[in-house]
């Protein structure tokens, strides 16, 4: 097998400026502009500018009972409803007479047409709608096409329904993808990123998760990156931040762990004519690159006002853990050097088949305080702005509890659910979309006993608000089945949530 050298791009800046010379003497023209491409995107300062933006999806797995997060107070017409058919999973109003002292009641939002509330757990997120930093869209979930109850209960318009409805799995790909009625090939977020191509100035992709692979970041063009809490993956067996094989400067030592790095790093050089060999040597060689320039995004943020922002959170909040590495990342972004950016990051535990009232609470209380603390730190690192968060979860679930002991009943899978959407560029301090009647068996009830919402506003329109933002160059590219939907940005839309 005939292999030539190709020198590597590492981790480190200054290796890359005094090694800039030899890189392209020893590399074909295409390879040349390549790295070309990377070191001007490694070298430049202050990158990522005033036309810069950031968009994190958040999934919250399992299907939050969203009825207890948006919760009509007394004054709004769904009350009598919700107070009936919720049973011992009721938050009541602290006013009804029926409500009890020192229960927990929801807590009030300001400035709405029809009064709501939220979960006693989300005052942080009353705070932040309060002050019109955030929203709600209300009753979005997944669809193939607009759809009535009539419709839904007849069998010969099954094909106007997603398939695999109240399945985890099925209705988690679906939201990621926003096309149900095709089997699954890319996500909305992987579609958007290829479209906003041009912004991707550094070597990092424009898709990064904190939750692992997932299907929304999935592009045709694009490679979704994952990074962990602590930031990128490196090399096990080096050291913390390679300290064991690499001095100060980025130069390899001396020692057995500094010359096996270097071995690794060679071997990586090398150019490969079987072209399996060479795809997966690429992947490996981008890996390394990426963990370089994301160690310096890192460490280039104003950590110290992130941190400030994130004291007081409990250090086990997975999802606060993942929102406070992102926000070093959007502060850092001048080493990423890329216009756009997706990220992507997850909760579990939302499937509350029981023990609701205790464990959906918990949730609601990690939610708040993750919520909040990146809201603080994006607006104490001026970048609130430039920042729009939009929640996703499997479904909403199911009005009427499955069970009378308020100490272990829970609430059983649904469909059309209430989102949160965050940040700057948010119109905030409302609820957009159409809030659901809730009417068991009637209105727009899936069913005949439960209380599953058939959505008013789809997932395409939801999120089509976010791409368009983002500044996709079409949107109906993007979400294909948009157009069998109210147009989610003219005028008399009800979901436009962008100021």
């Amino acid at each position: 097998m005939n292999k030539k050298s190709n020198a590597s791009y590492l981790t480190r800046r200054n290796f890359l400026g005094r090694t800039a010379c030899s890189t392209m003497a020893l590399t074909g023209i295409v390879d040349t502009i390549a790295n070309l491409k990377l070191m001007q995107s490694s070298l430049a300062q202050g990158g990522g500018g005033s036309d810069y933006k950031a968009l994190i999806v958040l999934f919250l797995f399992g299907g939050n009972d969203s009825n207890n997060s948006l919760i009509p107070r007394m004054g709004h017409p769904e009350y009598a409803n919700y107070k009936n058919y919720r049973g011992v999973l009721g938050i009541l109003d602290e006013n009804d007479p029926d409500y009890v002292t020192g229960n927990a009641s929801s807590i009030a939002l300001n400035g709405t047409s029809d009064p709501y509330g939220v979960h006693p757990n989300l005052g942080p997120v009353a705070q932040m709608f309060n002050d019109d930093e955030l929203s709600f869209v209300s009753n979005v979930g997944s669809l193939s096409w607009p759809v009535t109850r009539s419709e839904y209960l007849d069998p010969n318009k099954a094909h106007l329904l997603p398939p695999q409805l109240y399945s985890h799995s099925d209705q988690q790909i679906q939201w990621q993808s926003s096309i149900p009625d095709q089997p699954f090939q890319t996500g909305w977020g992987g579609r958007s990123a290829d479209d906003l191509l041009s912004h991707q100035n550094g070597s990092v992709s424009l898709s990064i998760s904190l939750a692992g692979i997932n299907s929304l970041q999935v592009g045709a063009s694009t490679t979704q990156y994952a990074v962990t809490t602590n930031g990128a993956i490196p090399l096990a067996g080096y050291g913390t931040n390679y300290s064991a094989a690499l001095d100060a400067n980025g130069d390899y030592l001396t020692n057995d762990n500094g010359k096996r790095l270097k071995a690794f790093d060679d071997v990586n050089a090398l150019v490969h004519q079987h072209l399996l060999e060479q795809g997966y040597n690429h992947v490996v060689k981008r890996a390394r690159d990426n963990e370089g320039v994301i160690s310096d995004a890192v460490n280039a943020a104003d950590s110290t006002t992130i941190d400030t922002a994130f004291q007081g959170v409990p250090t086990n909040n997975g999802l606060a853990n993942q929102l406070k590495m992102i926000a070093k990342l959007i502060s850092g972004r001048g080493e990423l050097d890329n216009g756009r950016q997706i990220f992507f990051c997850s909760a579990g535990g939302y499937d509350t088949h029981q023990d609701q009232l205790t464990a959906h609470g918990t949730l609601m209380q990690s939610l708040g305080e993750a919520l909040s603390a990146f809201n603080t730190a994006m607006k104490n690192t001026a970048n609130h702005d430039k920042v729009l968060l939009i929640s996703h979860s499997d479904f909403t679930r199911t009005l009427t509890p499955n069970g009378t002991d308020p100490t272990t009943a829970g609430s059983d899978h649904g469909w059309g659910g209430h989102q949160i959407v965050m940040g700057g560029p948010v119109d905030g301090g409302k609820v957009f979309g159409t809030f659901p009647q809730l009417l068991v068996n009637d209105g727009i009830d899936a069913g005949t006993t439960r209380g599953r919402w058939i959505p008013s506003t789809s997932v395409d329109q939801y999120s089509a608000v976010a791409a368009n933002w983002l500044g996709v160059s079409n949107v109906n590219t993007i979400f294909p089945n948009l157009y069998r939907f109210d147009d989610p940005l003219g005028t008399s839309s009800l979901v436009n949530y962008i100021a």
